[in-house]
């Protein structure tokens, strides 16, 4: 990450104490209650005939309506709550639910499950101090439900009384429940917060390449552009020259004017070849092994050996043994670096750099000494924000330790058609493995549609 990003251009990472839960989308969720509160009441009340306090019930009902409409007057629709405001809306939400319930039966009541919601929603958006204490609130309500509650609505002359046992039950699950979903949700949600972020800083790695790119191009226009007015003072300073003869005054000066005018269009040449894969085809296209040196040469003089070996695999005919070339590949270079650079980082002694081609695939092998990977983050390992490296602090400048590195790289060479897969070396050996393998037509094809594109836009500028 270093590589690419300054300090103030790191993506925002999640904030473990940060709320986001919109004032919208608890306003709907309270309205959608609302709306079962209202048709549950009636259809207990007037459809089946069942007595129960159907004014306090509505009176209720109506204050958490009320309460709607004053938020939305209050706030704006877009507003974002701070943690300990949704804490206090769910929680009303929690008792107003435990009210409703007092007065239908208490735990009796089937519909004693949805006291869950408020809960869950908090694991999804909220801090876990705040969803402990959310859940601390639904549980002591649901235990207070089992011991003081109105009869449950029932038929006239019949009362429905569930044995003590079987509500201790029902209270049980609903804690486990309560526990089960709001760790569940939380970890949803925070996968997707944190892939969020990580595909943001991928996108910021990939923009800065195309601005890059884009440079390129503007170099190419630039040199094509001023390549007719350069040679028009070159050709004019030397027909001056000339005719002043070797002994006038400004003939010095017009040579000078001459020989930079010259050096301009040199230096324009130079930015069009290094702009222009056809006109520069060495620096458009690699080699494997010259793909892995470009990718392990900032780290051969650490504090590891780095070796790398190239080879076709034994038994190859002479054409499939040739070395595959494929096109110059910001990102797959990058990618190898990165995976490079860690080898280096936790190797002993040495990191071994090799591939191996056949005539079906290009397998690259990156191996180091050291200690390997854990077996609690191996199934992991790629994902954001997994790593092995310590996390370092706020303060600490760079996104080191965060696992995004190598989540960029995984991300890159697997865009290029790469297949990543990591093991550990076999006892009595010690080391981590990162094997690399793309198919050998894939490899040199994209290099082949470059070529012909290339021809084409050639032609036609003839």
């Amino acid at each position: 990450m270093r590589h690419f990003f300054s300090a103030r251009d790191e993506p925002a990472f999640p904030n473990q104490d940060d709320s986001r839960l919109r004032l919208q989308t608890i306003i709907r969720l309270r309205w959608l209650a609302v709306l079962g509160q209202l048709f549950a009441v009636n259809v207990v009340f007037f459809g089946f005939g069942f007595p129960l306090p159907i004014g306090y019930c509505l009176s209720f009902i109506a204050l958490s309506a009320w309460l709607n409409v004053f938020l939305s007057i209050q706030y704006p629709a877009r507003h974002r709550l701070s943690a300990e405001f949704a804490t206090v809306l769910l929680a009303y939400d929690i008792l107003q639910l435990g009210v409703l319930l007092y007065l239908t039966g208490g735990i009796e009541n089937p519909f004693t499950v949805l006291i869950l919601a408020p809960v869950t929603v908090s694991a999804a958006t909220l801090p876990p101090r705040n969803t402990v204490l959310l859940g601390l609130v639904a549980a002591l309500v649901t235990a207070v439900i089992v011991f003081h509650y109105l009869p449950l609505p029932w038929y006239p002359g019949m009362r429905l009384d569930m044995p003590f046992l079987y509500k201790a039950g029902i209270l049980a699950a609903i804690v486990s429940c309560m526990i089960f979903l709001a760790l569940y949700a939380r970890r949803l949600s925070q996968e997707g917060r944190q892939m969020s972020a990580a595909l943001a800083a991928t996108e910021l790695v990939l923009a800065r390449e195309q601005k890059l790119h884009a440079l390129d191009g503007l170099a190419a226009a630039a040199a094509h552009e001023l390549g007719t007015p350069l040679s028009t003072i070159v050709l004019v300073s030397s027909e001056l020259a000339r005719d002043l003869g070797p002994e006038a005054k400004y003939v010095e000066d017009l040579e000078l004017l001459t020989s930079q005018a010259r050096r301009c269009r040199d230096i324009l040449q130079k930015l069009t070849r290094r702009s222009s894969e056809e006109e520069d085809p060495l620096h458009a296209s690699l080699s494997v092994r010259e793909m892995m040196d470009e990718a392990a040469g900032p780290y051969r003089h650490g504090r590891a050996t780095v070796a790398i070996a190239a080879r076709a695999a034994e038994g190859l005919p002479p054409p499939a043994a040739r070395e595959p070339v494929g096109n110059r590949r910001p990102g797959v270079i990058y990618g190898i670096g990165n995976i490079i650079e860690n080898a280096v980082d936790f190797a002993a002694s040495r990191v071994e750099v090799g591939a191996v081609w056949s005539a079906h695939d290009v397998v690259v092998t990156i191996a180091d000494d050291g200690p390997g990977f854990p077996a609690e983050v191996m199934d992991t390992l790629g994902e954001p924000y997994v790593t092995t490296r310590p996390r370092r602090s706020k303060r600490g400048g760079d996104a080191s330790g965060l696992g995004l590195g190598f989540f960029i790289a995984k991300t890159l060479l697997e865009r290029s058609g790469a297949s990543v897969h990591l093991e550990n070396r076999t006892p009595p050996l010690s080391g981590a493995i990162v094997r690399l393998s793309w198919p050998r037509a894939n490899f040199e094809r994209k290099l082949e549609r470059a070529a012909t594109e290339l021809q084409k836009t050639a032609q036609r500028r003839d």
